[in-house]
């Protein structure tokens, strides 16, 4: 099994802001692949917090997590997550946005700090190292404080290409699902996600 973490925050108020890109891009694999999100009460002998929704795949074997806590929260639900499939690092899979990445481009990472990103710090912090993949989404800087940038929401022109993004991500974590090459992956979706780099 694999498992995918779409990071964000809960409640509706927080819903299509950009610190919830990750929930974004999970809900659009689930909804592509025809999977419904329940609760934690769906898994077999899962005993610890059941801050999340989550939606199974069986083909390929997969579990697709939107955590409900605050991001900064996000290793309480990780780590106990990654200890019930009994999986290492490796195969998890963690959906962030990324203020140091231009709008809407995606960066796939074997590993790496938290880059500041307090989600990542707190997954760090729970699984006691960084040796995990990540999928960046880049959401552009503002000059406001950070803080209010990350939970507002995007402009209609921005919508657009983000949306083509949340697309594009959620392709390039159905092959890692699908193949478990990460390598590949990063290889065959860098490409192509340079590429359009170069044609703007």
């Amino acid at each position: 099994m694999r498992l995918v973490f779409g990071l964000g925050n809960p409640g509706r108020e927080y819903e299509s802001t950009r610190h919830n890109v990750g929930h974004d891009v999970v809900g659009f694999l689930a909804r592509r692949e025809g999977l419904l999100f329940g609760s934690s009460s769906t898994l077999e002998r899962y005993e610890g917090p059941g801050a999340f929704q989550c939606a199974r795949s069986f083909d390929p074997d997969a579990l697709l997590v939107k955590p409900e806590t605050f991001v900064n929260r996000s290793g309480t639900v990780v780590a106990p997550l990654a200890r019930w499939a009994d999986v290492g690092v490796e195969r998890l899979m963690v959906v962030v946005d990324d203020m140091d990445l231009p709008l809407a481009h995606l960066r796939i990472r074997p590993h790496g700090s938290s880059g500041g990103h307090n989600g990542l710090k707190s997954i760090i912090e729970s699984l006691g190292t960084d040796r995990f993949p990540r999928l960046r989404v880049g959401i552009g800087r503002s000059p406001t404080e950070a803080a209010r940038h990350v939970l507002s929401r995007f402009s209609e022109s921005e919508r657009e290409v983000m949306e083509r993004a949340v697309a594009e991500a959620a392709e390039a974590l159905f092959f890692w699902l699908r193949t478990g090459d990460l390598e590949q992956c990063m290889s065959r979706f860098h490409s192509r996600w340079n590429q359009g780099d170069e044609q703007q």
